[in-house]
């Protein structure tokens, strides 16, 4: 595909057992094609369900891959053609008229070496998932750490300067954004709605307790792949 000719935006979203958004999330994409040239790579690890089957009827490219988020997301990236690159969750939605947003960010020429990431939400209507949304904000805001459900908008010259995703199970998005560097991320004025499925599973409470703990542990050192078998 690489030599294929080229385009403006690539899409790229590692999926894995998705089928129960993956449609939503495609769908929500379509509006750019009307500003810029566009396509959409499904990098997908080994769906059992009828991920690729609805990533393909939905218009994406499906590119089988060996599961691990930051493998999935180096092969679709290596892949894609655009000379821009937004990386995307597979239960991540994107609002209307984000790509008026993405098409300013990529209009500016400083940008090419800076990255951007959208306001996250979470489609719960609990009062706890506005807290969940306040602090994942101001984490990415303040610390400079955006996770991978608030997307990833870049320049493929600055992607190719960072050497990429790194071949990571998990932390592969703090891998990447530490690497860009607190002052080269932007955040950009749209929301990305997100599903709060495994918060409503794993508690509003002792979710991110965990996932900070998991942080923790990887700023001490701790491999990333010891921290997916924690994860689960």
């Amino acid at each position: 595909m690489r030599n294929a000719v080229p385009c403006d935006l690539s899409v790229v979203i590692a999926s894995f057992n998705a089928a129960t958004g993956i449609a939503a999330t495609i769908a929500a994409l379509s509006e750019a094609s009307a500003a810029m040239s566009t396509e959409i790579v499904v990098a997908d690890g080994g769906s059992t369900d009828a991920t690729q089957a609805l990533a393909k009827d939905a218009g994406a490219t499906v590119l089988p891959v060996a599961k691990g988020r930051g493998r999935q997301l180096a092969a679709g990236a290596k892949a894609a053609r655009g000379n821009w690159l937004l990386f995307l969750h597979a239960d991540t939605v994107l609002e209307p008229f984000w790509s008026a947003t993405a098409t300013t960010f990529m209009g500016v020429r400083s940008n090419l070496l800076r990255a951007g990431y959208f306001r996250l939400a979470l489609d719960d209507r609990a009062p706890a998932a506005r807290r969940i949304e306040r602090l994942a904000n101001w984490r990415a805001r303040t610390l400079g750490l955006p996770y991978g459900d608030q997307g990833l908008l870049l320049s493929r010259t600055l992607y190719n300067s960072l050497g990429g995703f790194s071949d990571l199970p998990l932390m592969e998005d703090v891998d990447i954004v530490r690497r860009i560097g607190r002052n080269k991320l932007v955040e950009l004025p749209a929301i990305a709605t997100t599903s709060a499925e495994r918060y409503r599973r794993g508690g509003y409470t002792l979710r991110p307790l965990r996932n900070l703990s998991l942080l923790s542990l990887y700023f001490l050192g701790v491999p990333p792949r010891r921290l997916a078998k924690l994860y689960g």
